[in-house]
């Protein structure tokens, strides 16, 4: 049987703020920590980097998944206790997603966001029952929660989207949910 294992989705670029790195660094080191594997996306840049870097460092599995067109723009991460190239990116998102317990989804851009949105969608959809974190890093999703809200209060989800993810102030906010969660 496999470790419980956590799905990050993040940022391939480092961002603009010092604490979106420190939270990469301590969100990896928090599932290696408490035994889990992690499963991201196999780049070596940016807040993916970082959290593989800390899992490793703290001893953890790592579960790396990046299509073939990016092993060069994202630097496939080919130290990891599982690196897998896939065709697409579709077929990496499918990957990631069934060899994992829980999501966590760190700052980033417009990938993690269709990353997110996938597992939302089909939570809505009743596909599957995984916990989803946003970790709101300095207020960073602050305006993806409004724009959460605005779709609800217009009606166009119901309010039950809220309870598809819960958003953490940090990476120890996030460890303590996932101890419950995985539980």
């Amino acid at each position: 049987m496999r470790p419980r294992s956590v799905c990050v989705y993040c940022g391939s670029r480092t961002g603009d703020d010092p604490a979106y790195m420190q939270a990469a660094t301590d969100t990896g080191h928090a599932i290696a920590a408490e035994g889990w594997r992690l499963v991201y996306g196999a780049g070596d840049v940016g807040l993916m980097g970082a959290v593989a870097r800390s899992a490793q460092q703290a001893g953890g599995e790592t579960f790396g998944v990046i299509p073939q067109h990016l092993v060069d723009w994202e630097v496939g991460k080919t130290d990891l206790t599982s690196y897998v190239v896939t065709e697409t990116m579709h077929e990496r998102k499918k990957v990631m997603f069934m060899n994992c317990d829980a999501v966590v989804v760190l700052p980033g851009g417009a990938g993690s966001l269709d990353e997110l949105f996938e597992v939302l969608t089909w939570r809505q959809l009743g596909l599957h029952e995984m916990p989803v974190f946003l970790v709101n890093t300095n207020g960073y999703w602050d305006p993806l929660l409004a724009l959460l809200n605005h779709v609800t209060g217009h009606g166009f989800a119901d309010e039950s989207l809220h309870g598809y993810y819960t958003a953490v102030p940090d990476a120890a906010a996030v460890r303590d949910a996932l101890r419950i969660a995985l539980t």
